[in-house]
C-alpha cells in the first residue's frame, strides 16, 4: 500500500453533494431517534423538531458563507483559525468534530441493530462488528464510490419517508386534535419538555455541516458547497416535521417510545401490513448515514494534518484509492469500540452537546470575520454573504440551548 501526499480528487457535483448531505441527515436522525424524542416530548414532538430546525438553520447559513470563503477540509477548525488565529482553539474544535463524527456513527450502528432484529436474529456485537468493518472498507475504497452509494441509498431513504407520510396521511386531518392533546401537556410540563426533546431531535439535523468537510473533493466548491448545505437542511426539515406529525397521530406516544423500530411500527399501525419494506429502508438509511459520517470524520483528520496540527501520517493518501486510508482505519476502530460500549440515548446526547459547542464556535468565528472585514474595509471573498445578525443569532441560540440543557440535567 503506497502512500503519497497528492491532492484529493474533485469528483462531487451539486446534486451528488446535496444527496450526500441528505444521506447523513436522514440516516442520522429520523429512523433512529424519533422514538427517543417522542418519549421525552410526547404530543409536543413536532414543536421539538421545529425548535431543533430553527437552531440548525442559523448555523447552516453561517456554514454556507464560511464554506464559500474557505472551501477546505476540516472546515470548522479552519474557520476558527481564520477568525482568531488561536491554534489550540482551532485544534480543539477540530478534535471535537472528530469526536462528534465517531460518536454519531456509533449511535447509528446501535440503531441498526434495533431494526435488524425485525428481520434476523443475530448477536448484537457480531452485527455491529460486521457492519463497522464493512463500511470502513467501503470508505477506504474511494470518495466517488462512497458518494454514489450514499446518493442511491439517500433516494431510497426519502422514498421510505414519503411512503410513511402517505400511508399515515390521515394524521394531518387530526392536527386540531393534536393541539387539544398537546395543550394540557404544555401547561403542566412547560417549555422544558420541548427543549429537552429538541436537544435529542437536534441530532437528527446533524449532517449538513459534514458537506464542508469534503470541500476539496467538490467541483466548483465556492458555489456548490453553500447551496448543498442549505438545500439539504430545508428538505430534511420539511420531511421531519411531517413525519413527527403523522407518527404521534397514528400511534400513541407511549408505544412509539417503547419501540426499537418506531417508523416500522407507524407503517404497521397505518396499513395493518408487515413493515418489511420500511425496515429494509431504515437499515439502508442507517448504513448510509454511518458511511457518510465515517468519510466526513476521516476528512477532518486529513485536513487538520494538512495544516500540520496533527501527525503527517493522518493526511497520507493511498496512491490507488486516493483516500486517507490510515485515518479511515483509525476512525473505524474508534467507532467499533464506542458502538460496543455505550447506549443510543447517551451517544445521541453527547453528540448534540459537542455539536452545539462547535456551532457556537463557527457562528462566533463568522461574526469576528465580518467585523474584521468591516473594520479594515475588506471586500468579502465569499460568493455567499449573509447579514451579520444570522451568525449572531446562531451564537445566541447555541449558547441558550447548551445552558438550558445543562440546567435541565442539573434540575
Amino acid at each position: 500500500m503506497t502512500m503519497t501526499d497528492s491532492q484529493l480528487k474533485r469528483s462531487l457535483s451539486l446534486p451528488l453533494l446535496t444527496l450526500y448531505g441528505l444521506g447523513t441527515i436522514i440516516g442520522a436522525g429520523i429512523y433512529v431517534l424519533i422514538g427517543e424524542v417522542v418519549g421525552i416530548s410526547g404530543y409536543l414532538t413536532p414543536a421539538a423538531f421545529m425548535a431543533a430546525a430553527i437552531i440548525a438553520t442559523f448555523s447552516a447559513f453561517s456554514y454556507a458563507e464560511l464554506s464559500s470563503r474557505f472551501p477546505k477540509s476540516a472546515g470548522e477548525a479552519i474557520y476558527v483559525e481564520q477568525a482568531f488565529s488561536l491554534r489550540a482553539y482551532s485544534i480543539s474544535v477540530g478534535l471535537l468534530m472528530v469526536s462528534v463524527g465517531v460518536i454519531s456513527s456509533a449511535t447509528l450502528v446501535k440503531g441498526f441493530v434495533g431494526y435488524l432484529d425485525y428481520l434476523v436474529v443475530i448477536d448484537e456485537n457480531i452485527a455491529i462488528g460486521l457492519l463497522v468493518l464493512a463500511l470502513g472498507g467501503i470508505a477506504s475504497w474511494g470518495i466517488l464510490q462512497s458518494a454514489w452509494l450514499a446518493a442511491v441509498t439517500t433516494l431510497i431513504e426519502i422514498a421510505g419517508l414519503l411512503v410513511i407520510i402517505w400511508v399515515a396521511r390521515d394524521g394531518f386531518a387530526e392536527a386540531p386534535l393534536l393541539l387539544e392533546l398537546s395543550t394540557p401537556q404544555f401547561q403542566s410540563e412547560g417549555l422544558g419538555v420541548i427543549i429537552a426533546g429538541a436537544f435529542i431531535a437536534f441530532f437528527a439535523f446533524l449532517g449538513f455541516e459534514d458537506i464542508v468537510n469534503v470541500a476539496e473533493e467538490v467541483k466548483n466548491p465556492r458555489r456548490n458547497v453553500p447551496l448543498a448545505v442549505i438545500l439539504s437542511l430545508l428538505i430534511s426539515a420539511t420531511l421531519y416535521i411531517a413525519i413527527s406529525l403523522v407518527t404521534i397521530t397514528t400511534v400513541p406516544p407511549a408505544d412509539i417510545a417503547n419501540s426499537s423500530a418506531p417508523l416500522a411500527l407507524v407503517y404497521e399501525r397505518a396499513t395493518g401490513e408487515s413493515a418489511v419494506f420500511i425496515i429494509a429502508v431504515s437499515i439502508a438509511a442507517i448504513i448510509n448515514g454511518t458511511l457518510i459520517m465515517m468519510v466526513k470524520t476521516t476528512r477532518i483528520l486529513y485536513g487538520m494534518s494538512r495544516q500540520q496540527w496533527l501527525p503527517a501520517r493522518l493526511s497520507a493518501i493511498n496512491s490507488t484509492t486516493r483516500t486517507p486510508v490510515f485515518s479511515t482505519i483509525l476512525i473505524t476502530l474508534l467507532i467499533l469500540i464506542l458502538a460496543l460500549w455505550l447506549p443510543v440515548f447517551t451517544l445521541a446526547a453527547i453528540t448534540s452537546l459537542f455539536t452545539l459547542f462547535v456551532f457556537f464556535s463557527v457562528n462566533l468565528s463568522l461574526v469576528k470575520i465580518k467585523r474584521d472585514d468591516k473594520k479594515h474595509h475588506r471586500e468579502s471573498k465569499g460568493t455567499h454573504n449573509y447579514p451579520i445578525w444570522i451568525p449572531m443569532a446562531g451564537v445566541l441560540s447555541s449558547a441558550t440551548f447548551i445552558l438550558a440543557q445543562v440546567y435541565l440535567w442539573l434540575e
